[in-house]
């Protein structure tokens, strides 16, 4: 993908202190990966409390795709943008080092390695809420680090806000090959429970890695005959709910994460409002959320991670130029773990 110049920017090969311009991925139109393209544009502007960041790594997750796609179409009347995306740059998760911080920074100063989220990650800079912002963990490689904020909060987030999980209980991660799921698998094993993961035939091995004790072949068996399981998450999965509730002991917790069924209109958000609906007339609970981006998560997965009990499982890294590739081999459910973007 070649880099194209924007109407009145200098030509390609920008990212120069003197220049003010940056190489980034842009796109102008919702679509499959073949709207994004190679530019030279303005570096983002700070704002009072935002920092910042010399772009060295970004990450790859399924919600990069829904905002490229615009899909469901009910995220565009949500305030994503009807015609076309609002950020013209992709791109959230991402780790590198500050280039510069707003006044009302107080956390970060020029030169700290962070990690975090960030908008418009898919550049050599991007702007980050100081909010949203951690310091990077020295053990972790700007690429590994990359790949955590998003899917490892999220994991974070279902097990313990939402999933209310406790030390000894039996959990079922479906999904658990994926971005979410493969932190999942090690956050419910490092906080005490006994982890089934529920993957495809050639990602067993990686789940088995990641600490799961027992695994799961969705091509071959049946998740629901495993249980019974205090929770379940359901990473981005399409099981009706009869068989996750088969699937759960009987005040056992079902989390909802995503959903990639449903059609272009609603996406997996019918099967969610029928979960919560049914939730309060059963003895087993159902729960969904929204994930929310903040440092004291960051925070406290740096303690995971430094502890040795989280390591990013990291698939395959690719340059700036490369992220449609990257993106197809997303979408065609060929990734194990993550996939870092090196800029």
């Amino acid at each position: 993908m070649r880099p194209a110049t924007e109407p009145g920017a200098p030509a390609a090969g920008g990212g120069h202190a003197d220049t003010g311009e940056m190489r980034a991925v842009v796109q102008d139109r919702y679509g499959e990966s073949g709207v994004l393209r190679l530019a030279s544009i303005a570096r983002p502007e700070v704002g009072e409390h935002d920092v910042l960041v010399r772009v060295h790594a970004a990450g790859l997750d399924r919600g990069t795709w829904h905002l490229m796609t615009g899909k469901p179409y009910l995220m565009r009347i949500a305030g994503l943008g009807l015609r076309g995306p609002k950020d013209r740059v992709p791109g959230r998760d991402l780790a590198g080092t500050v280039a510069a911080v707003g006044a009302g920074v107080t956390r970060f100063a020029v030169g700290d390695e962070v990690y975090g989220v960030g908008r418009g990650s898919f550049a050599e800079y991007a702007v980050a809420p100081e909010d949203k912002l951690a310091r990077k963990p020295a053990s972790l490689s700007f690429e590994q680090a990359a790949v955590v904020p998003i899917s490892a909060a999220t994991a974070l987030q279902a097990l313990t806000d939402h999933g209310r999980l406790e030390p000894g209980q039996r959990v079922l991660v479906i999904g658990a090959s994926g971005g979410v799921g493969s932190y999942a698998v090690q956050l419910a094993t490092a906080l005490g429970t006994e982890v089934t993961g529920v993957a495809s035939t050639a990602k067993l091995d990686l789940v088995r890695s990641l600490g799961a004790e027992h695994v799961v072949d969705y091509t071959s068996e049946d998740f629901a005959a495993t249980g019974p399981y205090d929770l379940v998450l359901d990473i981005a999965g399409n099981p009706t709910l009869r068989r996750l509730r088969r699937a759960l002991a009987p005040k056992g917790t079902a989390v909802i994460v995503g959903g990639e069924a449903g059609g272009d209109l609603t996406g997996g958000m019918n099967r969610t409002l029928r979960a919560l609906a049914l939730s309060p007339f059963v003895s087993q609970r159902f729960a969904n959320f929204i994930n929310k981006e903040r440092a004291s998560d960051l925070e406290r997965l740096t303690g995971f991670i430094d502890a040795g009990q989280v390591t990013p499982s990291v698939d395959q890294t690719y340059p700036l130029d490369q992220v449609p590739d990257a993106m197809q081999r997303l979408v065609a459910g060929q990734v194990r773990g993550k996939v870092a973007i090196t800029i």
